[in-house]
């Protein structure tokens, strides 16, 4: 098994930053290995939520089958299966006077012949942690942008 942990400020309440990552279809802005994430089904997200997730690792397309497990207002958990892998990502969330801290967790265990491969693999991931905690924030900041109350004009 692989795991991959990640600590980050957003200048954000909390319960946007919840809101905004709750729905794993804006994985594509935050994830660098996501290349598509499409919601299955209607409706906002709630546990039992679903997505198909096509991540580009290492030059090769994964699909994965993303279900929302566990969604509180402090800790998001989605877990992800194929025939090879299952991962999961465990989001935990901290108030901390306006801001929000993010303990961003990812867990991947591969399945079957995929497992021998886990011990050459944990520098690729650490890797991409490495990018998620640079491009989590900023996608975070763009879609919660306050428009300005001046509509954009400079007086």
């Amino acid at each position: 098994m692989i795991e991959v942990e990640r600590v980050m400020t957003l200048d954000h309440p909390l319960p946007d930053v919840v809101g905004f990552l709750a729905d794993f279809s804006n994985a594509e802005l935050w994830d660098p290995g996501t290349v598509s994430c499409r919601r299955i089904g209607t409706g906002g997200p709630a546990v039992g939520a679903e997505w198909d997730n096509v991540s580009d690792f290492r030059g090769r397309r994964t699909e994965l089958r993303y279900r929302l497990d566990r969604f509180d207002t402090d800790h998001l958990t989605f877990v992800g299966h194929n025939k090879t892998a299952t991962s999961t990502d465990d989001l935990r969330f901290e108030e901390r006077g306006g801001r929000t801290r993010l303990t961003y967790r990812a867990r991947v265990e591969f399945h079957g012949l995929a497992r021998l491969a886990t011990p050459l693999l944990k520098r690729e991931f650490d890797r991409l942690g490495d990018e998620l905690s640079a491009q989590l924030p900023q996608a975070v900041d763009r879609a919660l942008q306050v428009p300005p109350s001046d509509g954009g004009h400079l007086q």
